[in-house]
């Protein structure tokens, strides 16, 4: 297969959680599957209003099929001390679509910055090696409305590519969202696009 045409990758089934203590500090391993940026920010402040009393709550995510979009950050730890550690893991268990947050309550001695890398590096890995790692195909949903009379069309290509179906509503003119695997996306989209009184409501970026 073309490495272009690559279309899944590995993740975590779901939430899981490590933990690491060193001299009096603790630290709290909290990883999270994720699809967008937007639920960083949800998660991050459940857990500082779960968590409030910790000194530090820091994180890296990784996104997209490629781990092109990633951020790091060590909320008030030294630079680079915990943020990149976190990241660190998730990219050595070649993961994305994942939020790690690790939450560090003080325990009044200063570990040093290799002490910290340590500390976090290992708080990630022990939430990675608590979670479940899972392969996923990535999907690309495709809204589109049709006629009534289109039914048959419509319903021969979501059976052709055994397509999922999302959602769906019949009336005069009906409205339906599949899902499709990213690699088969031009393809079921131009088909789609052929059958007489169909319009695809994807947004421009998505057609690319």
């Amino acid at each position: 297969m073309d490495a272009g045409m690559k279309d899944t990758y590995l993740t975590l089934a779901e939430a899981s959680e490590g933990f690491y203590k060193e001299k009096g500090s603790k630290f709290i391993g909290l990883a999270y599957p994720i699809k967008k940026e937007e639920q960083v920010k949800e998660i991050i402040d459940g857990l500082k209003k779960q968590y409030y009393d910790a000194r530090h709550h820091c994180y890296a995510y990784v996104l997209g099929n490629d781990g092109e979009r990633f951020r790091a950050n060590d909320d008030g730890e030294p630079g680079h001390s915990a943020g990149d550690p976190i990241l660190g893991q998730i990219r050595s268990h070649n993961l994305t679509n994942l939020l790690i947050v690790v939450v560090r309550y003080f325990g009044g001695t200063k570990l040093g910055v290799p002490g910290l890398v340590h500390a976090y590096r290992t708080a990630a890995a022990d939430a990675i090696e608590e979670g479940e790692i899972v392969e996923k195909i990535l999907m690309i949903d495709i809204p589109f409305r049709f006629e009534y009379l289109s039914m048959n069309d419509v319903m021969k290509l979501i059976k052709e590519y055994d397509l999922q179906i999302l959602n769906q509503h019949f009336d005069n003119l009906c409205e339906m969202e599949i899902s499709v695997r990213e690699k088969r996306f031009a393809e079921v989209l131009e088909k789609l696009k052929k059958i007489d009184g169909v319009d695809v409501l994807l947004e421009e970026e998505d057609k690319k």
